[in-house]
């Protein structure tokens, strides 16, 4: 069963998806988002679509102390039109580490500044499902 990996932004959406068996997340290359969200979900829906998405997973932008501000908000709001567009499951898995992680292990790849820039969405994507995979495969 492939999933598919969102960091929700609001000029940017940083995708990843899963291999087949759920096991392993990769980065899909980044989505720069449209003039309105009705185009952004059908964007988003022709990919699962393509891509034989049977879930989805949205990077929850908690609070540090668990709870959720207009960000949150905003992104719980996106999930629940994109499972409507879609038809299929969707996750918020909690990323508040994800940004650090990612930036993080670029650093340590000795990445330049603009490589990192282009790159931490799709990271931070992958991160976010790669930590939802792992926590379903522990349940």
């Amino acid at each position: 069963m492939r999933i598919l990996g969102i960091d929700y932004g609001r000029k940017r959406l940083g995708l990843a998806r899963s291999d087949e068996e759920g096991v392993l997340a990769s980065p899909l290359p980044l989505y720069t988002r449209g003039r309105s969200s009705d185009d952004d979900l059908d964007r988003l829906a022709d990919l699962a679509r393509r891509e034989g998405v049977a879930r989805i997973v949205v990077g929850w932008p908690l609070h540090m102390d668990g709870t959720e501000g207009e960000m949150a908000a905003e992104v719980r709001a996106f999930s629940e039109e994109l499972r409507t567009r879609t038809g299929l499951p969707v996750d918020l898995y909690d990323e508040r580490w994800t940004s650090a992680q990612a930036d993080a292990a670029m650093v340590a790849g000795d990445l330049s500044r603009r490589r990192r820039r282009q790159l931490r969405d799709g990271l931070s994507a992958t991160l976010i499902l790669q930590g939802f995979l792992d926590r379903e495969r522990a349940a």
